[in-house]
């Protein structure tokens, strides 16, 4: 698929030189295909000596965390503000929303596994995929005066630091999408989430003209937010918009405030101060338990938030590495976590021996790490799962988002 201006430079092409389809993103270098053919022959090798090792491996031998994501996010009874979710993936936004009290009317996923894990957590919903999922597709005014709240993350490679920023020039921005959905459905309000990278000076003018104006009848708040901040074990950082309708509830609305504090791990990030300061104000705040603690791994006396979990579906082919960065690498060391290699489950993880004997992630830990309770499941291999788990809305974060809107209801 071609890139929307037909500028073949613009295209997305797989290793092979065969056109990628427009959600992978990824390109690499010949160099760089040659050291992932090497790394593929030496996992496949380990894997083999892994499934030896399989039927020796026993429940002893695998991790217990002690974090329970659920306990972030306690259900709470109905509010009656009706949901629609754009761009759902794994389902962050939706669990979120869904255990604040909302009510789902319907799910838009363009990947056909991402909305299976939806249906398969959820049957009840209505969850649309493929073709029906695809949002630019979509008459959105036959929900008009159905939906109270529209909410999504739309793809974020676009803006991401990690990534080449082309903005407006990358097929993957699906930012105006999501205003066309807001302006024909006209709900009371709106929620969108993006990477920081958004609000960098050079999408200003972007922002301004895509989202801001187009939406002037919402009054628009942003604010950046942590993941850690309300207890989810992992540097994360996201922008959220919230857009309300009514002027007097949009005086009345107050973001959410942090329900934990993290200043005793040994981690730096943008926020710390910032939690500190709460931390010293408000001894109502919890702690947030670092990687080790909420995987319930032995105490090396380190501990730290996990380094920001990368989506297993924009690098080479069927990657199973959550590795970021090369700092990141350096964090994961130090927490003497094996990032790459990530497993189905704990025993496959636990039979499958990492370098210098760190700890082997499996799907359910980085779930944890990324606030699904062990009973959120996520349909496809394991690729496929990390993707949508890399990809989604912390469900912690998505919950006090959605209780910061019921809050204005009660």
């Amino acid at each position: 698929m071609s890139s929307k201006n037909n500028n073949t430079d613009d295209r997305l092409y797989t290793a092979s030189g065969i056109e990628a389809p427009w959600y992978t993103g990824w390109e690499i270098t010949k160099d760089e295909e040659n050291d992932y053919r090497i790394r593929s022959k030496e996992s496949h090798q380990a894997r083999l000596k892994a499934l030896s090792r399989l039927h020796t491996i026993q429940e002893t031998h695998v991790n217990r965390p002690k974090l329970k994501p659920e306990t972030l996010m306690p259900k709470c009874k109905s509010n009656g503000l009706r949901t629609l979710s754009l761009f759902s993936g794994g389902g962050g936004l939706d669990l979120g929303f869904d255990n604040a009290g909302f009510e789902h009317v319907a799910s838009y996923e363009l990947l056909d596994f991402a909305a299976e894990t939806l249906t398969l957590n959820r049957p009840k919903w209505k969850v649309y995929s493929g073709i029906e999922g695809d949002v630019t597709q979509i008459n959105w005014k036959k929900y008009k005066g159905k939906v109270d709240v529209v909410h999504g993350g739309p793809p974020c490679q676009p803006f991401s630091t990690s990534g080449k920023q082309r903005g407006k020039n990358d097929v993957r921005d699906m930012i105006p999408e999501f205003v066309r959905t807001v302006k024909e459905i006209q709900p009371k309000i709106f929620v969108a989430e993006n990477v920081p990278g958004l609000l960098a000076d050079k999408f200003s003018k972007y922002l301004k003209e895509t989202l801001l104006l187009p939406l002037e009848s919402y009054n628009i708040c942003s604010f950046k937010i942590d993941a850690a901040s309300f207890g989810v074990p992992q540097v994360r950082s996201r922008v959220i918009f919230v857009g309300i309708k009514n002027k007097a509830l949009a005086k009345k609305y107050k973001r959410p405030a942090p329900t934990h504090y993290f200043e005793h791990l040994k981690s730096k990030n943008e926020s710390q101060f910032e939690i500190s300061l709460n931390f010293l104000l408000n001894s109502n705040l919890k702690r947030c338990m670092g990687a080790r603690e909420a995987l319930g791994l032995e105490d090396i006396n380190f501990d730290a938030l996990a380094p920001i979990l990368r989506s297993t579906l924009t690098g080479p082919r069927h990657t199973t590495s959550i590795l970021s960065s090369t700092s990141a690498q350096r964090s994961w060391g130090r927490l003497q976590i094996w990032p790459n290699g990530v497993q189905e489950d704990r025993r496959k993880a636990a039979a499958f021996e990492a370098k210098n004997d760190h700890f082997r992630l499996s799907i359910p830990d980085i779930g944890i790490l990324q606030g699904f309770p062990e009973s959120w499941r996520f349909k496809g291999p394991v690729y496929k799962a990390g993707g949508q788990i890399g990809n989604s809305v912390a469900p912690p974060v998505a919950y006090q988002i959605a209780k910061s809107i019921s809050n204005l209801y009660s």
